[in-house]
Protein backbone atom coordinates (compact mmCIF):
# COMPACT_ATOMS: atom_id res chain seq x y z
CA UNK A 1 0.00 0.00 0.00
CA UNK A 2 2.65 2.72 0.74
CA UNK A 3 4.39 1.68 -2.62
CA UNK A 4 0.63 3.10 -3.77
CA UNK A 5 0.96 6.17 -1.91
CA UNK A 6 4.29 6.91 -2.55
CA UNK A 7 3.70 6.74 -6.40
CA UNK A 8 0.31 8.88 -5.74
CA UNK A 9 2.08 11.32 -4.36
CA UNK A 10 5.17 11.83 -7.13
CA UNK A 11 2.28 11.97 -9.63
CA UNK A 12 0.76 15.04 -7.12
CA UNK A 13 3.85 16.51 -7.04
CA UNK A 14 4.71 16.76 -10.79
CA UNK A 15 0.70 18.21 -11.23
CA UNK A 16 1.45 20.87 -8.10
CA UNK A 17 4.54 22.47 -10.84
CA UNK A 18 3.06 22.19 -14.11
CA UNK A 19 1.42 25.47 -14.29
CA UNK A 20 4.84 27.49 -12.69
CA UNK A 21 6.69 25.36 -14.96
CA UNK A 22 5.09 26.76 -18.10
CA UNK A 23 4.03 29.68 -17.08
CA UNK A 24 6.47 31.29 -19.53
CA UNK A 25 4.16 29.43 -22.02
CA UNK A 26 0.87 30.43 -20.73
CA UNK A 27 1.79 33.77 -20.70
CA UNK A 28 2.98 34.28 -23.94
CA UNK A 29 -0.01 32.03 -25.24
CA UNK A 30 -3.06 33.95 -23.00
CA UNK A 31 -0.98 37.44 -23.06
CA UNK A 32 -1.51 37.12 -18.73
CA UNK A 33 0.40 39.66 -16.56
CA UNK A 34 1.61 38.78 -13.03
CA UNK A 35 -1.66 38.95 -11.66
CA UNK A 36 -3.74 37.07 -13.72
CA UNK A 37 -0.58 34.01 -13.52
CA UNK A 38 -0.98 34.02 -10.44
CA UNK A 39 -4.70 32.75 -10.80
CA UNK A 40 -3.64 29.98 -12.33
CA UNK A 41 -2.08 28.83 -9.52
CA UNK A 42 -4.86 30.20 -7.36
CA UNK A 43 -7.60 27.94 -9.69
CA UNK A 44 -5.40 24.70 -8.94
CA UNK A 45 -4.92 25.57 -4.95
CA UNK A 46 -9.43 26.39 -5.32
CA UNK A 47 -9.60 23.33 -6.73
CA UNK A 48 -7.76 21.38 -4.11
CA UNK A 49 -9.39 23.14 -1.69
CA UNK A 50 -12.69 21.40 -2.47
CA UNK A 51 -10.95 18.07 -3.10
CA UNK A 52 -9.04 18.06 0.20
CA UNK A 53 -12.20 19.33 2.55
CA UNK A 54 -14.49 17.35 0.57
CA UNK A 55 -12.49 14.31 0.82
CA UNK A 56 -11.90 14.16 4.61
CA UNK A 57 -15.66 13.40 5.83
CA UNK A 58 -15.54 10.75 3.17
CA UNK A 59 -12.40 9.30 4.05
CA UNK A 60 -14.03 8.53 7.96
CA UNK A 61 -17.24 7.11 6.41
CA UNK A 62 -17.03 5.36 2.67
CA UNK A 63 -15.30 2.55 1.71
CA UNK A 64 -11.75 3.52 0.74
CA UNK A 65 -11.26 2.05 -2.84
CA UNK A 66 -14.01 3.92 -4.87
CA UNK A 67 -12.59 6.79 -3.20
CA UNK A 68 -9.33 6.73 -4.81
CA UNK A 69 -10.03 5.47 -8.04
CA UNK A 70 -12.89 8.43 -8.38
CA UNK A 71 -10.25 11.07 -7.65
CA UNK A 72 -7.43 9.42 -10.03
CA UNK A 73 -10.23 9.53 -12.78
CA UNK A 74 -11.13 13.36 -12.44
CA UNK A 75 -7.51 14.24 -12.41
CA UNK A 76 -6.63 12.52 -15.39
CA UNK A 77 -10.01 13.17 -17.46
CA UNK A 78 -8.84 17.10 -16.82
CA UNK A 79 -5.22 16.57 -17.58
CA UNK A 80 -5.64 14.19 -20.73
CA UNK A 81 -8.51 16.99 -22.32
CA UNK A 82 -6.24 20.25 -22.29
CA UNK A 83 -5.36 22.07 -25.71
CA UNK A 84 -3.26 24.31 -26.75
CA UNK A 85 -5.92 26.79 -28.24
CA UNK A 86 -8.20 27.26 -24.70
CA UNK A 87 -9.06 30.83 -23.63
CA UNK A 88 -7.65 31.29 -20.17
CA UNK A 89 -11.23 30.51 -18.40
CA UNK A 90 -10.95 27.32 -19.96
CA UNK A 91 -7.28 26.84 -19.07
CA UNK A 92 -8.85 27.94 -15.20
CA UNK A 93 -11.68 25.59 -15.34
CA UNK A 94 -9.11 21.92 -16.35
CA UNK A 95 -6.38 23.55 -13.76
CA UNK A 96 -8.88 23.52 -11.21
CA UNK A 97 -10.81 20.41 -11.95
CA UNK A 98 -6.97 18.80 -12.30
CA UNK A 99 -6.71 19.97 -8.54
CA UNK A 100 -10.13 18.75 -7.52
CA UNK A 101 -8.80 15.17 -8.54
CA UNK A 102 -5.17 15.45 -6.79
CA UNK A 103 -6.90 17.06 -3.40
CA UNK A 104 -9.05 14.34 -2.95
CA UNK A 105 -6.70 11.87 -2.73
CA UNK A 106 -4.31 14.18 -0.79
CA UNK A 107 -6.36 13.86 2.31
CA UNK A 108 -7.03 10.44 1.64
CA UNK A 109 -3.19 8.99 1.59
CA UNK A 110 -2.57 11.32 4.21
CA UNK A 111 -5.39 10.01 6.68
CA UNK A 112 -4.96 6.62 5.74
CA UNK A 113 -1.05 7.35 6.90
CA UNK A 114 -2.03 8.96 10.49
CA UNK A 115 -4.51 6.08 10.44
CA UNK A 116 -1.94 3.47 10.07
CA UNK A 117 1.18 5.00 12.34
CA UNK A 118 -1.42 7.06 15.01
CA UNK A 119 1.12 9.19 17.32
CA UNK A 120 4.32 7.76 14.99
CA UNK A 121 3.03 9.06 11.98
CA UNK A 122 5.14 12.07 11.39
CA UNK A 123 8.44 10.58 10.02
CA UNK A 124 6.57 8.28 7.64
CA UNK A 125 4.40 11.24 6.83
CA UNK A 126 7.48 12.84 5.53
CA UNK A 127 9.36 10.03 3.81
CA UNK A 128 5.76 9.77 2.19
CA UNK A 129 5.72 13.57 1.35
CA UNK A 130 9.35 13.42 0.07
CA UNK A 131 7.59 11.75 -2.92
CA UNK A 132 5.32 14.25 -3.41
CA UNK A 133 8.36 16.39 -3.49
CA UNK A 134 10.46 13.78 -6.05
CA UNK A 135 7.63 14.73 -8.45
CA UNK A 136 7.00 18.48 -8.03
CA UNK A 137 11.55 18.48 -8.58
CA UNK A 138 10.61 16.34 -12.18
CA UNK A 139 7.80 18.53 -13.24
CA UNK A 140 9.64 21.41 -14.65
CA UNK A 141 12.07 18.45 -15.94
CA UNK A 142 8.86 16.67 -17.83
CA UNK A 143 7.84 20.09 -19.32
CA UNK A 144 10.97 20.94 -21.16
CA UNK A 145 11.15 17.67 -22.50
CA UNK A 146 7.78 18.30 -24.10
CA UNK A 147 8.32 21.72 -24.89
CA UNK A 148 11.74 20.58 -26.69
CA UNK A 149 9.21 18.54 -28.96
CA UNK A 150 6.88 21.59 -30.02
CA UNK A 151 4.10 20.91 -27.43
CA UNK A 152 3.23 22.44 -24.12
CA UNK A 153 0.33 20.74 -23.47
CA UNK A 154 1.94 16.96 -24.13
CA UNK A 155 3.02 17.27 -20.36
CA UNK A 156 -0.36 17.51 -18.81
CA UNK A 157 -1.13 14.54 -21.05
CA UNK A 158 1.22 12.51 -20.22
CA UNK A 159 0.30 13.18 -15.99
CA UNK A 160 -3.06 12.75 -17.27
CA UNK A 161 -2.09 9.36 -18.44
CA UNK A 162 -0.05 8.33 -15.23
CA UNK A 163 -3.53 8.66 -13.19
CA UNK A 164 -5.22 6.25 -15.22
CA UNK A 165 -2.34 4.01 -14.39
CA UNK A 166 -3.23 4.81 -10.98
CA UNK A 167 -6.50 4.25 -11.15
CA UNK A 168 -6.20 0.56 -12.78
CA UNK A 169 -3.64 -0.11 -9.63
CA UNK A 170 -5.92 0.62 -6.86
CA UNK A 171 -8.36 -1.80 -8.48
CA UNK A 172 -6.42 -4.50 -7.33
CA UNK A 173 -5.65 -3.02 -4.05
CA UNK A 174 -7.75 -3.81 -0.85
CA UNK A 175 -7.59 -0.41 1.20
CA UNK A 176 -9.30 -1.19 4.97
CA UNK A 177 -12.15 -0.25 5.67
CA UNK A 178 -14.07 3.07 7.84
CA UNK A 179 -13.26 1.46 11.23
CA UNK A 180 -14.22 2.62 15.05
CA UNK A 181 -10.90 4.03 16.63
CA UNK A 182 -10.32 2.35 19.83
CA UNK A 183 -7.28 3.87 20.77
CA UNK A 184 -9.62 7.46 21.09
CA UNK A 185 -9.53 8.54 24.19
CA UNK A 186 -12.70 9.01 26.43
CA UNK A 187 -12.68 12.64 26.06
CA UNK A 188 -11.96 13.01 21.87
CA UNK A 189 -15.19 10.90 21.72
CA UNK A 190 -17.52 12.95 23.43
CA UNK A 191 -15.80 15.82 22.34
CA UNK A 192 -16.71 14.21 18.49
CA UNK A 193 -20.46 14.43 19.46
CA UNK A 194 -19.73 18.46 19.46
CA UNK A 195 -19.48 18.25 15.70
CA UNK A 196 -17.10 20.31 13.27
CA UNK A 197 -16.72 22.91 15.55
CA UNK A 198 -14.87 21.71 18.12
CA UNK A 199 -12.71 19.51 15.88
CA UNK A 200 -12.02 22.93 14.05
CA UNK A 201 -10.92 24.76 16.78
CA UNK A 202 -8.73 22.18 17.67
CA UNK A 203 -7.13 22.11 14.07
CA UNK A 204 -7.03 25.87 14.20
CA UNK A 205 -3.10 26.77 14.63
CA UNK A 206 -2.49 24.22 11.96
CA UNK A 207 -4.77 25.08 9.61
CA UNK A 208 -3.39 28.71 9.92
CA UNK A 209 0.35 26.92 9.15
CA UNK A 210 -1.19 25.26 6.15
CA UNK A 211 -2.38 28.76 5.14
CA UNK A 212 0.73 30.08 5.18
CA UNK A 213 2.90 27.51 3.60
CA UNK A 214 0.59 26.36 0.77
CA UNK A 215 0.31 29.86 -0.39
CA UNK A 216 4.17 30.43 0.41
CA UNK A 217 4.58 27.24 -1.92
CA UNK A 218 1.84 28.20 -4.86
CA UNK A 219 3.77 31.52 -4.90
CA UNK A 220 7.29 30.25 -5.30
CA UNK A 221 6.36 27.64 -7.87
CA UNK A 222 4.37 30.47 -9.99
CA UNK A 223 6.72 33.34 -10.17
CA UNK A 224 10.04 31.51 -9.80
CA UNK A 225 10.47 32.22 -13.78
CA UNK A 226 9.02 35.73 -13.61
CA UNK A 227 11.44 36.74 -10.61
CA UNK A 228 14.64 35.06 -12.65
CA UNK A 229 13.38 36.88 -15.85
CA UNK A 230 12.52 40.19 -14.36
CA UNK A 231 14.57 40.97 -11.14
CA UNK A 232 17.75 39.02 -12.08
CA UNK A 233 17.45 39.06 -16.10
CA UNK A 234 18.46 35.46 -16.27
CA UNK A 235 16.51 33.58 -18.55
CA UNK A 236 13.37 31.60 -18.41
CA UNK A 237 15.27 28.26 -17.96
CA UNK A 238 17.09 29.48 -15.10
CA UNK A 239 13.72 30.19 -13.26
CA UNK A 240 12.35 26.76 -14.09
CA UNK A 241 15.59 25.55 -12.61
CA UNK A 242 14.55 27.43 -9.71
CA UNK A 243 11.40 25.45 -9.34
CA UNK A 244 13.32 22.23 -9.42
CA UNK A 245 15.52 23.58 -6.60
CA UNK A 246 13.12 24.91 -4.58
CA UNK A 247 11.95 21.25 -4.31
CA UNK A 248 14.76 19.62 -3.63
CA UNK A 249 14.91 21.77 -0.83
CA UNK A 250 11.83 20.75 0.10
CA UNK A 251 12.70 17.37 -0.72
CA UNK A 252 15.82 17.93 1.54
CA UNK A 253 13.83 19.34 4.42
CA UNK A 254 11.76 16.08 4.63
CA UNK A 255 14.59 13.89 4.55
CA UNK A 256 16.43 15.51 6.74
CA UNK A 257 13.97 16.18 9.71
CA UNK A 258 13.76 11.99 9.93
CA UNK A 259 17.41 12.11 11.13
CA UNK A 260 16.45 14.89 14.22
CA UNK A 261 16.97 13.13 17.27
CA UNK A 262 13.93 15.50 19.09
CA UNK A 263 10.44 14.73 19.40
CA UNK A 264 8.66 16.56 15.86
CA UNK A 265 6.45 19.07 17.05
CA UNK A 266 5.12 22.98 17.17
CA UNK A 267 8.67 24.09 18.01
CA UNK A 268 9.93 22.29 14.31
CA UNK A 269 7.70 23.86 12.23
CA UNK A 270 8.53 27.50 14.36
CA UNK A 271 11.72 27.21 13.73
CA UNK A 272 11.40 26.23 10.23
CA UNK A 273 8.80 29.43 9.16
CA UNK A 274 11.79 31.96 11.07
CA UNK A 275 14.52 29.90 9.02
CA UNK A 276 12.63 30.28 5.81
CA UNK A 277 11.61 34.00 6.33
CA UNK A 278 15.34 34.92 7.53
CA UNK A 279 16.70 32.94 4.16
CA UNK A 280 14.68 34.75 1.41
CA UNK A 281 14.71 37.83 2.85
CA UNK A 282 18.44 37.83 2.63
CA UNK A 283 19.02 36.55 -0.90
CA UNK A 284 15.93 38.63 -2.32
CA UNK A 285 17.46 41.72 -0.14
CA UNK A 286 20.83 41.06 -1.37
CA UNK A 287 20.20 40.95 -5.36
CA UNK A 288 21.61 36.94 -4.95
CA UNK A 289 22.26 36.32 -8.86
CA UNK A 290 22.04 32.56 -8.05
CA UNK A 291 18.96 32.42 -8.22
CA UNK A 292 18.11 28.77 -7.20
CA UNK A 293 20.38 29.14 -4.28
CA UNK A 294 17.65 31.56 -2.97
CA UNK A 295 14.73 28.87 -3.62
CA UNK A 296 16.94 26.40 -2.70
CA UNK A 297 17.24 27.45 1.11
CA UNK A 298 13.71 28.40 1.60
CA UNK A 299 12.62 25.07 0.22
CA UNK A 300 15.33 23.08 3.04
CA UNK A 301 13.79 25.36 5.77
CA UNK A 302 10.02 24.64 5.02
CA UNK A 303 10.72 21.21 3.88
CA UNK A 304 9.18 19.35 7.48
CA UNK A 305 6.14 22.12 7.32
CA UNK A 306 3.20 20.42 5.46
CA UNK A 307 3.96 16.70 6.75
CA UNK A 308 4.20 17.45 10.17
CA UNK A 309 1.08 19.25 9.47
CA UNK A 310 -0.92 16.70 8.75
CA UNK A 311 0.56 13.98 11.37
CA UNK A 312 -0.17 16.40 13.90
CA UNK A 313 -3.87 17.39 13.30
CA UNK A 314 -4.00 13.49 13.15
CA UNK A 315 -2.95 12.85 16.69
CA UNK A 316 -5.06 15.64 17.99
CA UNK A 317 -8.58 14.62 16.60
CA UNK A 318 -8.28 10.58 16.54
CA UNK A 319 -11.51 10.20 15.90
CA UNK A 320 -11.95 11.61 13.03
CA UNK A 321 -8.57 12.03 11.24
CA UNK A 322 -10.22 12.35 7.75
CA UNK A 323 -12.48 15.61 8.53
CA UNK A 324 -9.31 17.22 10.58
CA UNK A 325 -6.88 16.33 8.09
CA UNK A 326 -9.69 17.53 5.23
CA UNK A 327 -9.71 20.91 7.51
CA UNK A 328 -6.18 21.53 7.58
CA UNK A 329 -5.41 20.68 4.21
CA UNK A 330 -8.42 22.80 2.86
CA UNK A 331 -7.24 26.08 4.59
CA UNK A 332 -3.45 25.17 2.94
CA UNK A 333 -5.93 25.23 -0.38
CA UNK A 334 -7.18 28.77 0.22
CA UNK A 335 -3.77 29.62 1.59
CA UNK A 336 -2.36 28.60 -2.06
CA UNK A 337 -5.58 30.21 -4.01
CA UNK A 338 -5.12 33.62 -2.13
CA UNK A 339 -1.46 34.57 -1.57
CA UNK A 340 -0.50 33.66 -5.42
CA UNK A 341 -3.02 36.32 -6.14
CA UNK A 342 -1.58 38.83 -3.61
CA UNK A 343 1.95 38.28 -4.54
CA UNK A 344 0.91 38.68 -8.21
CA UNK A 345 -0.54 42.32 -7.57
CA UNK A 346 2.62 43.24 -5.00
CA UNK A 347 4.81 42.53 -8.17
CA UNK A 348 2.69 43.85 -10.46
CA UNK A 349 2.59 47.27 -8.50
CA UNK A 350 6.21 47.24 -6.95
CA UNK A 351 8.17 44.96 -8.78
CA UNK A 352 8.38 41.24 -8.97
CA UNK A 353 11.31 41.13 -6.58
CA UNK A 354 9.43 42.52 -3.73
CA UNK A 355 6.37 40.25 -4.69
CA UNK A 356 8.68 37.49 -3.98
CA UNK A 357 10.47 39.04 -0.73
CA UNK A 358 7.00 39.57 0.83
CA UNK A 359 6.88 35.93 1.21
CA UNK A 360 9.00 36.56 4.38
CA UNK A 361 6.19 37.68 6.21
CA UNK A 362 4.00 34.47 5.08
CA UNK A 363 7.06 32.25 6.93
CA UNK A 364 7.02 34.61 9.95
CA UNK A 365 3.26 33.90 10.19
CA UNK A 366 4.03 30.31 10.08
CA UNK A 367 6.43 30.35 12.73
CA UNK A 368 4.26 33.07 14.78
CA UNK A 369 1.02 30.44 14.34
CA UNK A 370 3.30 27.60 15.54
CA UNK A 371 4.29 29.37 18.65
CA UNK A 372 0.47 29.92 19.11
CA UNK A 373 -0.26 25.67 18.97
CA UNK A 374 2.49 24.94 21.28
CA UNK A 375 1.20 27.30 23.90
CA UNK A 376 -1.57 26.03 23.25
CA UNK A 377 -1.23 22.28 23.70
CA UNK A 378 1.04 23.34 26.65
CA UNK A 379 -2.11 24.81 28.58
CA UNK A 380 -4.10 22.28 27.44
Amino acid sequence: MNAFFAVSFLAFGVVLVLPGAHQADLARELGLDLARSGLLASALAAGLGVGVVAAGPLFDRMPRQPLFIASLAIAAAALLSVRESMSFGAWLAHIAAAGLGVGLYDTLINAAVAERYREHAARPMSLLHAAATVGAMAGPLIAATFDARGSFVASFRCVGAAHVALALWALGLRFPDPTPHPEAHASDAKAGRRGAGWIAARVAPFAAIAFAYVGVEASMTIFAVPYATGALALSAARGASAISAFWLGLLCGRLGVLALPVALGPRTLAASGALAAGALLACVATGLGIVELTFLATGVALGCVYPLIMALVGERVRHARGTAAGLAAGAGALGGSAVPWLTGAIGDAQGVAVGVASLAGWCGAIAASAALARRLRESA
